[in-house]
């Protein structure tokens, strides 16, 4: 499995605009919902805050994860967005995060879901990729970059 697979162009904002937890989960979540039909955006917010209230999603080193399980979607769907300001995200490390990778699956998907995580975190572990990551200027850029490391890992 790829990230590139359940992750599409038009799923990267490279300009986020909330500040704060809540907001940037819906902006994510309008995000994701320009590439796939998400048909109830509020029950796919209420399932990520659900998640957010288990712990937070923001690992640390400016990265959160955030994911959830729905009904909503019939595959995986994935929004990557880049913040210039930092979000405060309540993440483990106290830091503000810089880079966001929405993941949302179907409730029946534990396996792909889980796949898809590890995946994700495999990537974001590397600082000299997300330093590349953030320094990207188009949605483009972002998914050449992901696809190289992809690629290059094989």
């Amino acid at each position: 499995m790829k990230i590139t697979d359940f992750l599409n162009i038009k799923g990267v904002k490279l300009d986020l605009e909330a500040t704060d937890k809540e907001g940037v989960l819906q902006e994510m979540v309008d995000l994701l919902g320009e590439v796939k039909d998400l048909g109830d955006k509020k029950a796919i917010m209420k399932a990520l805050i659900e998640r957010e209230n288990l712990g937070s999603t923001g690992i640390g080193q400016g990265i959160a994860i955030p994911h959830g399980k729905t009904d909503k979607v019939d595959g995986l769907a994935a929004a990557l967005g880049v913040s210039k300001k930092g979000v405060n995200f309540e993440a483990l490390d106290g830091e503000p995060v810089y880079i966001l990778f929405l993941l949302v699956a179907p409730k029946d998907a534990a396996g792909p879901h889980l796949k898809a995580l590890a995946q994700i975190s495999r990537l974001l572990r590397d600082s000299y990729f997300c330093e590349l990551l953030r320094r990207c200027k188009t949605p483009k850029d972002v998914f050449e970059l992901i696809n190289k490391e992809e690629n290059r890992k094989v």
